[in-house]
């Protein structure tokens, strides 16, 4: 045994994110549970691809039992398009990448001033229509910053001009907005327990807000940035007459410039704000599977700075370290030094570009890759 092995009977359990632009979280769980049966053939392995709120969690959800509905909702370019919700239960996991996301649109176009969320709204009112009482929605990978009037107004609400006539689709038409009145939102919201689920928690507008951080990330030149932020201001205050305070209290709360401001629009319904990968670590039944486990494997594309600001393996690393169990991490790319992750509680992490240094070759083979690396893990940890 070698690496502090561990000594009782192996139980791993892999609870890791996608490799973005690579593998899903459930290619990344399957090539890891081959690589370590390479080593140890009849190891028990225990799969659960987790997901922040961001892209994939949806997916990440269906891997845990809950069943993919399909829906033809608005896209951010306002054409139609095919999005998933997952459903157990009463429980619904909404994903607004999936009606509103970067993945989207088509490859080098970007929309920062006009992508819409529109459909995001549609896709929870299906899960409404689908039974739903309690709705986790995720929230991250979005192409829009439109501070979730598209989706607002797909529930019910009214966003109008001078002229009165509903202003047009986009963060940037918010600038004209004379009157806002959120007397028509879909009355169920007042019953159902809706829950934000965000890695960010921004504030709608300013330095820190949603067009000055992640605008650049949708295309936004820095023109296009002062353009939304002052936008999504007036927007607030316009909102602040209709509705008082509240308004203004919610724009500068933790999550409400989640996926452009799309979180600013949930909180306006009630929604409550909890960090998406400890609510998706609930929802996905994340501690019995810990309780199960005598080592955890997690990761994501890009261990870097950001993933220790509630990215999803730091979420796992937390909640496994304070189980008393031992985490090791899977990487694309590893842009932390030791002590970063033994404070994270990663005990140590297998980059693949340790096997190919060359990004674009790394990434390409990703899936063979990371079989080596889990090789390599099962011999340091279980053999």
């Amino acid at each position: 045994m070698t690496d502090g092995a561990v000594t009782e009977v192996a139980r791993v359990l892999v609870a890791a994110d996608k490799f973005k632009g690579s593998l899903t979280a459930v290619q990344v769980a399957e090539r890891v549970t081959a690589g370590l049966r390479r080593v140890v053939p009849e190891l028990e392995v225990e799969t659960l691809p987790v997901a922040d709120g961001g892209d994939g969690t949806v997916a990440a959800a269906v891997a845990a039992g809950f069943e993919r509905r399909e829906v033809t909702v608005t896209g951010p370019l306002g054409e139609p398009v095919t999005a998933a919700f997952a459903l157990r239960g009463t429980t619904a996991v909404v994903e607004m990448a999936e009606a509103s996301g970067l993945q989207l649109l088509p490859a080098g176009v970007f929309a920062a001033l006009t992508a819409t969320t529109y459909g995001s709204g549609e896709l929870l009112r299906a899960a409404l229509d689908a039974g739903a009482t309690s709705i986790v929605f995720g929230v991250g990978g979005s192409a829009t910053t439109d501070g979730g009037a598209g989706m607002l107004a797909a529930l019910g609400a009214r966003f109008l001009d001078a002229d009165g006539e509903p202003v047009g689709p986009g963060g940037a038409a918010l600038a004209g907005l004379a009157s806002a009145d959120l007397s028509g939102v879909d009355p169920r919201f007042a019953e159902v327990d809706l829950v934000l689920a965000s890695d960010v928690d921004n504030p709608l507008t300013g330095p820190k807000g949603c067009a000055a951080v992640y605008g650049p990330q949708k295309g936004a030149s820095p023109e296009d940035v002062q353009t939304l932020d002052e936008a999504l201001a007036h927007y607030a205050r316009v909102l602040e007459k209709a509705i008082g305070p509240k308004a203004a209290e919610l724009a500068a709360s933790p999550g409400a410039g989640g996926a452009g401001g799309i979180g600013y629009g949930a909180l306006l319904i009630g929604a409550s704000f909890r960090p998406g990968i400890e609510l998706m670590l609930e929802v996905l039944g994340f501690a019995p599977a810990l309780e199960r486990a005598t080592l955890v494997i997690t990761g994501e594309g890009s261990l870097d700075e950001q993933t220790l600001h509630g990215k999803a393996p730091a979420g796992v690393a937390a909640a496994a370290r304070a189980a008393g169990k031992d985490v090791v991490a899977v990487c694309g790319r590893l842009a932390l030094a030791p002590e970063a992750l033994g404070s994270a509680g990663i005990r140590r992490a297998y980059p693949l570009t340790d096997l190919e240094p060359e990004p674009s070759k790394s990434m390409a083979n990703a899936g063979p890759l990371l079989e080596q690396v889990a090789a390599n893990i099962a011999k340091d940890f279980l053999s």
